[in-house]
């Protein structure tokens, strides 16, 4: 383990790299819908359909490449899997600023999902040099970098949007390329030549990665409430432009100040909030209140009509966040040292299936009950469908929501394949 100073140091270099990459993310996200309607000509009900498509094409590379990835790290170590993610999305945002036709957007979507290794690198970067007692709390600072960016990134996605709706992807690719030099010349190697493991391509696909990961059922069980999880929570990016926009009649600028108070939000919970809460009601408790709270938020969602209604649901929402620190620190105290890249690559690829699944079914949803033809007028009707999932989440981790002892950290290889429960 790293020394106090070092480890700080570690995860300070880890904060501002996740910050600086979520900013290039939020600063598209309040202008895809006018750039899917130039390039369409399709209204924004009809063009959220397109938007969707981009989202699952981009979630099947994750879903594919995240395990390959995660192995990947644990073999050369986190550094060169998140350089070569951060170079990968400088290219992705010029090659959309670039876009002329609809297809030059799907391929640099597929571009970024192949090497979207962010999460699962940095979240494997944070086990390194955290100890099994501080891994719940240390992984919100993935859910704080984000949330950091986010309040930057849309506001100046906003701002920007007003000029054109090309002109945020160039900035991103700015930004990604300054975060590719920041982690070039700054971000230190944290994966011990010990705790390295040979590269094996029967576990470095999604199959493979969960045959491993098998040999721990209450991770095997976790990954599939965290699935139901990330499917319920993916509604935001998914359909919150388009919603927010039909419900409430927002312009770009309003949508990226929506978004930045997301993610004051989230960064508070992740960065701080879950510091103090954790510690005091252990994983189990802090899951049960992070999930509870999105039950709330999706409820709420569902039938606002106002935009104050959506502001206060959205404060539950950010609370909601807990949920997913407690969750990856559930399941990493019980893998292996030598094995924490492949559980980060395999929430990844769960997140990725995820998020094809998401957007998919969420998009449909809303253009089904929105529009001036849909049957029935419920454009909040995606939200309650989220908030279905979240229940049955919670159901499923419910033994985990109860058990409050401290579980023994698992040693050795994971090559052993012996179960940790």
């Amino acid at each position: 383990m790293p020394s106090g100073t070092s480890k700080r140091s570690a995860l300070g270099f880890i904060l501002i790299t996740l910050i600086i990459n979520s900013m290039g993310i939020g600063l598209m996200m309040p202008v895809m819908p006018s750039l899917l309607t130039e390039l369409t000509s399709l209204p924004v009900s009809d063009a959220a359909r397109w938007g969707g498509a981009l989202s699952v094409v981009y979630a099947l590379m994750q879903f594919g490449f995240g395990p390959t990835l995660g192995n990947l790290s644990d073999r050369f170590g986190r550094r060169p899997v998140l350089l070569v993610s951060m170079f990968a999305m400088a290219v992705d945002y010029l090659v959309m600023a670039l876009s002329w036709h609809l297809a030059i957007l799907f391929i640099g979507r597929t571009l970024s999902g192949v090497a979207g290794a962010t999460f699962s690198a940095a979240s494997a970067y944070i086990a390194d040099v955290s100890s099994k007692e501080e891994r719940a709390k240390n992984f919100g600072l993935v859910g704080a970098g984000f949330g950091v960016g986010f309040v930057l990134g849309p506001m100046i996605g906003g701002f920007l949007g007003e000029y054109g709706p090309r002109a945020p992807f160039y900035a991103a690719a700015a930004l990604s390329f300054i975060n590719f030099l920041f982690g070039y010349f700054m971000l230190p190697e944290t994966l011990k030549q010990e705790n390295r493991r040979a590269f094996d391509w029967k576990r470095a696909n999604p199959l493979g990665a969960l045959r491993q990961i098998a040999a721990y059922p209450a991770v095997r069980t976790l990954l599939l409430a965290v699935f139901l999880f990330d499917i319920a929570h993916y509604v935001y990016p998914a359909v919150w432009s388009y919603y927010s926009e039909e419900v409430f009649g927002w312009t770009p600028g309003d949508i990226g100040l929506s978004l930045a108070f997301v993610g004051v939000g989230f960064a508070f919970v992740q960065g701080y909030l879950i510091r103090v809460l954790e510690p005091k009601l252990g994983p189990g408790r802090t899951l049960l209140l992070g999930l509870s709270a999105n039950l709330l938020a999706f409820a709420g969602l569902a039938v606002a009509d106002t935009g104050w209604m959506a502001y206060a649901m959205v404060s539950f929402a950010a609370l909601g966040a807990l949920a997913t620190p407690a969750f990856s620190g559930l399941m990493s105290n019980r893998i292996p040292d030598n094995a924490q890249g492949e559980l980060q690559g395999l929430i990844s690829s769960a997140a990725g299936l995820s998020m094809v699944v998401s957007p998919f079914v969420m998009t449909q949803v809303f253009s089904h009950f929105s529009g001036p033809d849909a049957a029935v007028s419920f454009p909040g009707a995606p939200f309650a469908l989220a908030g279905i999932l979240i229940l049955a989440s919670m159901l499923i981790a419910l033994p985990f929501l109860r058990l409050q002892e401290n579980v023994q950290p698992t040693s050795g290889s994971s090559d052993q394949n012996s179960p940790a429960e």
